[in-house]
């Protein structure tokens, strides 16, 4: 299986040869674009980017969200900006400058190739995006503005003040809604997918459900496009929109597509803490923040319960231009995460509980006065006022870790398709380009990237070989996924047990944020392991789902989603138990440098870990597969 991995995995970025839309889609003719139907599952940035490119290539497009709207995906809560390769500033950017930061960035643990072609893409990105109207922050001179972001010592990161995902999803949106006028994407708002239909070995279809009606549904494609974003929400406390979920690729996962490198969860630095413990979510603070905002705690553990003005500058300690002087308050996530952790575990942490440390904006308003920080930040602001009742301005916001982003999910090739032929998979929902974390403003630049230019490019190759195959409807293995699905509901419906559903959720969450957070153990992620499975049990035999399947019923949906995750929380665990290293944001307690960084074991782990199911009950089966790097080197990574 290695091998059959490996075959699909060019051999590095300088031996690519990046074809142009030209010569890819010489491959199928304008008659056989028009015969060929294509589902995108997904309304956000990459799959609403993939939908419109490709209805306006002259595909049939059938698009999916369970939000009422694409305007309501996901994307739209990205604050910070996105990345690529201008440089404007003219202080030494370059494309092997953003393909280096991101490969080291992610710990030397992403495909080289993938990331070369994503750094190649990005400038392209923003002349595309600009085109469509996106309302970039500029210079005054007329110029694009740029700011640095965490894990790069350049200015390289577009923005519109903290807004950015919601400004690059409306230009993607109207796009959208182009094609949708046009006749060639159908959208199908209020929508999730229920099951993948495989038939003769390759993705045919879905099935769905209605949120508002509750009606099952089959619709049949010659490929399959998921776009469904990340699983953050496993962990029930996330920056992620309450809805984001992992059923889309779990499904496809239990379908025969392997799921890759599930541990790898990113902790966001910048987040507002918790508040207290019937808490549903969790708000971010853009990484933007930290150009101008200052990290400290107090020096002395008596001095927390201070107020912060009354702290002198002597008595506190900036611990992140302390302990990485050449990055600062811009050092990576993953680093930045732990290092709040570290203080906060001393005892000098702030606020209730003592989880949370300083971010202070004094020194800059100071510099550059408080009308530049309102202009850049200011929506920032006034959503930690609202969440804090605290005036930033006046007093340093308190922030703390919080999970974020996923670098895991269903394994891909350089063309973005899963093992299983006519899957293809794009955005946060696979796991290409991140390794083991992600840096700033790359989430962005990914999914625009997958889903304005590189599928586009690749999906055809695929569908030449598939006109007149699309299958019926009608079709056996339609039927029996339909049953399938309708029988797991009804399992759901007649629980008829106690406990709610945010019950187990909240429970399953706090047992991964113990043992598969911010650090992991053997010892944790074997006591994860054996409690995550008497609580699925539990789950099954005293969960209480309200309602009936053919209504609108919102228990009924959540609870699929929960059930999924009871199951998606065991591959975690296994996944993170298997890497016996530290690497990113996973960090193994056993593993790490005197100095208390992630210290890899790049013999035996310089690989992705690609999962197959076997079946309910059953271990699934391990696939690796080696990371080859041609231009960069392999060395212990340093932000100091």
């Amino acid at each position: 299986m290695i091998g059959t991995l490996d075959a699909k995995i060019p051999p590095g970025p300088l031996a690519q040869k990046w074809r142009s839309h030209r010569d890819h889609l010489r491959l199928v003719s304008p008659n056989n674009r028009r015969k060929a139907e294509i589902i995108v599952v997904g309304s956000g940035l990459a799959g609403g980017s993939a939908a419109a490119t490709l209805g306006e290539l002259g595909y049939w497009v059938k698009c999916f969200c369970f939000q009422d709207s694409p305007r309501r995906a996901h994307s739209i809560a990205a604050q910070g900006g996105i990345n690529a390769a201008k440089n404007y500033q003219n202080d030494g950017d370059s494309v092997y400058r953003l393909f280096y930061d991101t490969i080291k960035g992610g710990d030397f643990r992403s495909r080289e190739a993938n990331v070369y072609r994503l750094a190649e893409i990005a400038n392209n990105i923003i002349d595309q995006c600009v085109a469509q109207g996106v309302p970039f922050a500029r210079e005054y001179s007329g110029y694009l503005a740029n700011r640095s972001f965490g894990g790069a010592q350049v200015s390289r990161t577009f923005y519109a003040r903290g807004q950015t995902g919601q400004q690059l999803l409306l230009g993607c949106y109207q796009a959208l809604c182009r094609q949708i006028a046009a006749g060639t994407v159908r959208m199908f708002p209020q929508t999730e997918m229920l099951d993948l239909v495989i038939i003769d070995g390759q993705a045919k279809g879905i099935i769905t459900r209605s949120l508002r009606s509750g009606k099952i549904d089959r619709h049949a494609a010659d490929a399959v496009v998921l776009a469904t974003g990340g699983y953050g929400n496993v962990y029930y406390l996330s920056t992620n929109a309450r809805g984001s979920n992992v059923t889309a690729t779990y499904r496809a996962y239990k379908r025969g597509a392997l799921f890759a490198n599930p541990s790898f969860t990113q902790i966001h630095p910048t987040c507002i803490p918790v508040s207290g413990e019937h808490q549903s979510k969790l708000t971010l603070m853009s990484e933007s923040l930290r150009n101008d905002g200052r990290v400290w705690v107090p020096k002395r553990k008596e001095d927390r319960e201070k107020a912060p003005g009354e702290i002198p500058e002597a008595d506190r300690d900036y611990y992140l231009e302390r302990k990485y002087p050449a990055y600062g308050n811009l050092s990576p996530r993953d680093i930045s995460s732990r290092a709040a952790k570290e203080v906060c575990d001393e005892g000098r942490g702030v606020g209730p509980g003592g989880r949370g440390v300083y971010l202070d904006f004094a020194d800059a308003m100071k510099r550059l006065g408080k009308g530049t920080i309102r202009e850049r930040y200011g929506n920032l602001f006034e959503v930690y006022e609202k969440i804090t009742g605290e005036n930033a301005y006046k007093v340093p916001m308190r922030i703390y870790p919080a999970v974020h982003y996923t670098m895991g999910g269903l394994w891909v090739d350089y063309d973005l398709m899963s093992n299983v032929p006519g899957l293809f998979v794009i955005g946060e929902a696979n796991f290409s380009d991140h390794g083991a974390n992600r840096l700033g403003a790359s989430a962005l630049m990914q999914g625009l990237a997958d889903g304005y230019f590189i599928l586009p490019n690749t999906l055809p190759n695929y569908l030449t070989g598939q006109m007149g195959k699309r299958p019926s409807p009608d079709s056996s293995e339609f039927r029996e996924a339909e049953e399938a699905v309708r029988g797991r509901i009804e399992k759901l419906l007649s629980a008829n047990g106690a406990r709610s559903l945010d019950s187990f959720h909240r429970e399953l969450g706090l047992l991964l944020w113990d043992k598969c957070g911010m650090s992991r153990s053997e010892k944790g992620l074997r006591e994860a392991l054996r409690k995550i499975p008497e609580l699925r049990e539990q789950f099954w035999c005293d969960v209480r789902v309200p309602g009936d399947g053919e209504d609108f019923n919102q228990s009924l949906e959540r609870a699929g989603r929960v059930a999924d995750f009871l199951e998606f929380a065991e591959l975690m665990c296994t996944d993170a138990l298997d890497r016996d290293e530290s690497a990113g944001a996973h960090f193994r307690d056993e593993h790490q440098t005197p100095d208390g960084e992630a210290l890899r074991d790049d013999e035996n782990h310089a690989a992705v870990f690609a999962w197959e199911f076997q079946g309910d009950g059953e271990p699934p089966n391990l696939h690796r597969e080696p990371l080859h790097f041609e231009t960069v080197h392999l060395a212990q990574r340093s932000y100091k």
